[in-house]
């Protein structure tokens, strides 16, 4: 049953920056609303108020900074994402993780940035960011921050976003333009599906970065290890940082298995630019 709630949508992030000032305990924020819009039916989900943002004209864009690097915002769909040479050019990694995110009807609505701020452990975005050490911004009435997506995720659909706070872009850095990576998805299906267990890796400046996404109460991230570290070793490290449960969809041990069968796929085929 969808249950009653006030709808705004300011036009400017300041009018946006207001409102979550004065009411953004009880507002939900929706920019693509591919879970928002599932959770107006949720008994004790459903938000007093939904603030749209997708008419805040300075959140759409894609654009890089030969000293930043790439910036989202918060507007920018995962099929904008497929759709930019920018992004097959300099960060193929990120497309190739929104192509697997969910149907081509999914990825015409769903945002990256909605997607990591949504923190759902299997979130396909949050381990191509994570590999590619990518950062937030977040702004508020207070001020502006920067969050490393690495800190971003704290629990379980949980981040470090206040409510009178809004992630205004996510950067993935000019230093990582052009690196070589790849990533691995398990699914239940061959179809549109969840990840039971998903790997994304990077190879770029004699460095090495694994991320690792449906085995921890949050997506994960290997410490940076040498690009010719070999692969048991990179194994290890990453049994350190999973902690994949038996559910429904897998065992904890097909989990764990298959993490390290998708470090020895990817360690092979990703060759370093």
């Amino acid at each position: 049953m969808l249950r009653p709630f006030f709808y705004v949508a300011p036009r400017t992030k300041a009018e946006l920056l207001g409102i979550l000032r004065d009411e953004g305990p009880g507002s939900r924020l929706l920019a693509g609303g591919t879970d928002v819009l599932a959770e107006l039916r949720v008994a004790g989900k459903a938000p007093k108020q939904v603030v749209d943002i997708k008419k805040v004209e300075a959140f759409q864009g894609i654009r890089f900074d030969p000293g930043e690097g790439l910036s989202i915002g918060p507007r920018v769909t995962c099929a904008d994402v497929l759709a930019s040479p920018l992004v097959h050019r300099e960060y193929p990694l990120l497309a190739t993780a929104a192509a697997k995110l969910g149907s081509p009807q999914l990825r015409n609505r769903a945002t990256p940035i909605g997607n990591i701020c949504t923190a759902s452990p299997c979130a396909d975005m949050a381990a191509a960011f994570l590999a590619l050490g990518a950062w937030t911004e977040i702004e508020s009435a207070r001020g502006v921050r920067r969050v490393e997506v690495k800190d971003f995720f704290v629990g379980v659909k949980q981040t470090v976003v206040e409510p009178d706070e809004v992630v205004t872009r996510v950067v993935v850095p000019a230093e990582m333009a052009g690196a070589a990576g790849d990533m691995e998805k398990l699914k239940r299906i061959r179809g549109h599906d969840l990840a039971l267990a998903s790997v994304a890796l990077v190879k770029h400046g004699g460095k090495l970065h694994v991320a690792i996404g449906s085995c921890a109460p949050t997506p994960v991230v290997l410490p940076v290890l040498p690009v010719d570290a070999p692969v048991d070793e990179v194994k290890a490290e990453a049994l350190k940082v999973i902690r994949p449960i038996d559910d429904v969809r897998a065992s904890a041990e097909y989990r764990t298995f298959m993490v390290q069968v998708f470090i020895e796929r990817l360690m092979a085929r990703v060759e370093p630019q």
